[in-house]
């Protein structure tokens, strides 16, 4: 499958954080509570979204200024996840403007849709039940459903195998560098939702995507799913 091509993919998978979903919010609470207990200045919200697809360990550091080998980041790592678990329920997340006609697109075109973050399954199943995905993505893979995390392949070819589908014929988007060499080793289609949290300073033309997707409206197109729409409507 070539997207631009008259073939659609077999599937598509999405990272979670910063490209389905804009969960910066979040972030900007947990580390303002993280700073207080450590009574320290909290990171600002252009600096937490820069720093949200690194990862917890690296918000840890951006707000402590600790790096993992030194004494207590542990702790102050598995705090932010307590406080983080107790933000969900009131969780400001919001699925990212263009997002949901995609998916809605990809259903009614019988292409799976899922998940695949290195957001701990605990996280990923609650926020997704919060907003109502979590049955709707016919597959997710978190951390704990695999022994490599992005940026190894492990996990994209998991969710192909549990999809049916083949990785060559299957579309991986995601915000991060670690998401586009994830998906490329897997022999995906790889496109970069520069809609999300791209590193600082960072150019997407260096990861070696296929596309670069400033808004998800662009995704349609790109992958064919609007080739039959005609036909649908007459």
């Amino acid at each position: 499958m070539r997207p631009g091509h008259s073939r659609m993919p077999a599937c598509v998978l999405f990272d979670l954080d910063g490209t389905l979903l804009d969960t910066a919010a979040d972030f900007v609470a947990v580390l303002r509570q993280l700073a207080r207990e450590a009574n320290t200045t909290a990171p600002d919200k252009e600096q937490v979204h820069h720093t949200v697809s690194a990862g917890a360990r690296a918000l840890v550091t951006l707000t402590l200024g600790l790096q993992v080998a030194d004494p207590g980041f542990d702790q102050w790592h598995q705090r932010l996840l307590a406080i983080y678990g107790d933000h969900i329920t009131r969780s400001q997340a919001r699925l990212y403007p263009g997002v949901e006609p995609v998916l809605r697109r990809l259903e009614h075109l019988d292409i799976p849709w899922g998940v695949v973050t290195n957001k701990p399954d605990r996280f990923t199943q609650a926020l997704m039940r919060v907003l109502s995905l979590y049955d709707r993505s016919a597959v997710t893979v978190c951390p704990e459903h695999v022994q490599h995390t992005k940026p190894h392949p492990e996990p994209l070819l998991l969710a192909c195998r549990q999809l049916g589908c083949s990785a060559s014929d299957s579309v991986y988007v995601g915000d991060h560098p670690r998401d586009i060499e994830a998906g490329n080793a897997a022999g995906m289609q790889t496109a970069v939702a520069a809609w999300g949290y791209l590193p600082a300073g960072a150019n997407p033309i260096d990861w070696n995507a296929q596309r670069i997707l400033t808004h998800p409206e662009e995704l349609p197109d790109w992958l064919n799913l609007n080739l039959n729409e005609s036909q649908e409507t007459t």
